[in-house]
């Protein structure tokens, strides 16, 4: 099925992370990376039930099957010399490639059932890298690596921290069941995909109303006295 891709615009910068505004907010945030296997920690998963995670050490690589996962992509070792795919910096372990051969590459994670937080080691970022979630054949939100948060460079470095970062997105009362993939060019090199319902994170609006309603309230207090 054919689905048509809308980008969400950004609408406000939080303490806690960046929010993206749109329907349904979706707060992103960045989380420190282990050296070695570039999984997380510290991330608002941590200790949940219900969580899980995909860090593609399973079986020989390369290989193309994983289950879930369909479409376009390849599981590598690290290194992988391809020449095309590289590991997200410090990663020593196998991690998840959409490569692009010669023509748009996309590859899609097809869920259980839905969920509200999705994370991953996002290596080498690139603006021509594309993370997309649904709900059926609805797109809840679409990033490109040149649209996360400031501190992130999408240049393609394979060894900067600004450019291979532990990622989470969060979309509060929101839901998806798939993610996909796409990459227009060489390739889209992740790891650890980790996915759930995570404990509720306050949603920008509501963050943005709780402050104008005390900076309101301390203003009517000032003028009463």
């Amino acid at each position: 099925m054919k689905r048509a891709f809308r980008t969400l615009a950004a609408a406000a910068a939080l303490a806690t992370g960046f929010a993206i505004g749109g329907a349904q907010a979706v707060t992103i945030t960045y989380d420190f990376v282990v050296p070695g296997d570039g999984s997380t920690r510290g991330s608002a998963f941590d200790g949940q039930a219900g969580f899980t995670t995909n860090t593609f050490n399973g079986g020989v690589t390369p290989r193309n099957v994983e289950p879930g996962y369909t479409g376009a992509y390849t599981v590598f070792g690290s290194p992988s010399g391809t020449g095309e795919s590289a590991a997200p910096a410090n990663d020593t372990t196998n991690f998840f490639s959409v490569p692009n051969p010669s023509s748009t590459g996309v590859a899609e994670l097809t869920l259980d059932s839905s969920a509200n937080y999705f994370g991953l080691y996002w290596g080498s970022i690139d603006t021509y890298n594309t993370i997309a979630f649904l709900l059926g054949a609805d797109v809840v939100a679409s990033f490109t690596g040149g649209q996360l948060p400031p501190d992130t460079t999408a240049n393609g470095n394979q060894t900067s921290e600004t450019s291979n970062r532990y990622v989470n997105f969060f979309f509060g009362s929101d839901s998806y069941d798939m993610v996909t993939f796409t990459s227009t060019n060489f390739a889209f090199e992740t790891d650890n995909h980790t996915f759930g319902r995570a404990v509720a994170v306050p949603e920008p609006a509501t963050l943005l109303l709780l402050g104008a309603g005390l900076l309101g309230l301390g203003f009517s207090r000032r003028k009463s006295r």
